[in-house]
């Protein structure tokens, strides 16, 4: 049994990385449109998640922004040695919600609302990487109050706490030995945890050292989700090798990562934007989870640190119509060796586009669009272990094809 229970904590520790390592930033539309660059830009009430400092400078008093995107992942794998093939097809809707509030001339309020882990990886039960997972489903919101200081027209700083609140999902085999099966079906464990919360906090300022030029500065602190009392369910067993089921604790970290970059208007319709992001993922090298009878176990993932490199652009044709483009390239934190099905990704490059009717001096429609293709890669997960013998698996690899497409939509608002 104390076997059967490391299989469920490597289980777990897949979770974590999904939710770091398959990261999709869908933040906003208007500054997603914009290659997603923002830390740098005041564009909407969008910037209480780019950089809470930029509030400071939003002209009107009252600012939102609202909306939604439905993402579309798509995941081919092939194992040409053995004739393996296998998919995963799945829908994610990450949504936003931002509100500011100028409570005087140097003061700001706002509070941000958004999903940043909302999706989900599902291959068919009992394939040939069963023994990693089957699917696993992540739901987290991040609900983030925020004030900005203005001190004249130059310098703004700003921040505040981040509240996490969310659940996880996550189903695989027990074994790729045929025994440990049951009406044909791999006997198979489900962990499902709910209610995990965090705190954590995001501070930035900006700097303007002419009317054209814009430097901005990020950072998000590392967030450590708990999750307590999960229930581990075994399924499909066979009448030998019966196990009850048990719960487990363990803690779950999101990375530090800081922004900065500079917006830059060229002309008075046209504005161009660079961000950086680093993301310190070396924090991230193994997870210890442990089980109510007492056992404990430590699981490497061996996560190295990433950049992402972003550019966007900007143009006002009219008062109705503004466009925007942009792309970035995202460097995977995930090292040889260490590549799960679970997060089936690459180093990978995102194309935006999108724009902004203005029905209204008050009243605008933001539309965005995201192309997001990750390199073709042939690589595998080499720490995987026989739950009955305790001896290691043999490495699981093959080549995987991923992509992402996401439409989103959104309205802002202000007076």
């Amino acid at each position: 049994m104390r076997k059967l229970l490391s299989l469920t904590i490597f289980a777990l520790a897949s979770s974590t990385v999904f939710a770091g390592g398959y990261r999709v930033s869908i933040q906003g539309q208007k500054q997603l449109a914009m290659g997603h660059t923002g830390v740098a830009v005041v564009n909407s009430a969008e910037t209480a998640f780019f950089n809470p400092a930029g509030m400071a400078y939003l002209k009107d008093k009252f600012n939102l922004s609202v909306g939604g995107s439905a993402l579309f992942s798509k995941t081919r794998f092939q194992n040409s040695e053995y004739n393996w093939k296998a998919s995963s097809d799945n829908v994610g809707t990450p949504f936003n919600v931002y509100a500011t509030y100028k409570v005087t001339d140097w003061l700001t309020a706002g509070l941000a609302v958004y999903s940043p882990y909302g999706s989900a990886v599902e291959w068919d039960q009992d394939w040939q990487g069963a023994h990693l997972v089957n699917n696993i489903d992540l739901k987290a919101i991040f609900v983030q109050p925020t004030v900005s200081i203005r001190i004249g027209d130059e310098f703004s700083f700003g921040g505040g706490p981040i509240y996490a609140t969310g659940s996880v999902n996550f189903n695989r085999n027990l074994s790729i030995n045929p025994l440990l099966s049951a009406n044909g079906s791999g006997s198979d464990v489900t962990l499902d945890a709910t209610g995990i919360s965090a705190w954590g906090y995001n501070v930035g300022f900006m700097f303007n050292p002419s009317d054209k030029l814009r430097l901005g500065f990020n950072y998000r602190s590392e967030i450590i989700m708990e999750a307590r009392d999960g229930d581990a369910t075994y399924a499909d067993l066979p009448d030998f090798n019966q196990i009850p089921n048990t719960t487990f604790d363990a803690d779950l970290p999101l990375p530090a990562e800081v922004t900065t970059g500079l917006s830059y208007q060229v002309t008075d319709k046209w504005m161009v934007a660079f961000d950086y992001n680093y993301v310190m993922w070396s924090a991230y090298q193994a997870l210890d989870v442990k089980f109510a009878n007492g056992t404990e176990s430590l699981n490497p993932r061996n996560y190295k640190n990433s950049s992402t490199y972003r550019i966007g652009t900007q143009y006002v044709a009219n008062d109705k119509f503004t466009f925007r483009a942009g792309w970035y390239f995202d460097e995977s934190p995930v090292q040889d060796g260490y590549f799960a099905p679970e997060t089936p990704r690459n180093d990978s490059m995102g194309y935006t586009g999108g724009l902004t009717y203005q029905v209204n001096p008050k009243f605008g429609i933001d539309v965005s669009l995201l192309y997001l293709h990750f390199d073709e890669i042939d690589n595998s997960y080499n720490y995987s272990t026989d739950p009955v013998s305790g001896t290691p698996n043999p490495d699981f690899g093959g080549t995987y094809k991923s992509s992402v497409f996401s439409p989103g939509v959104g309205i802002t608002y202000s007076f």
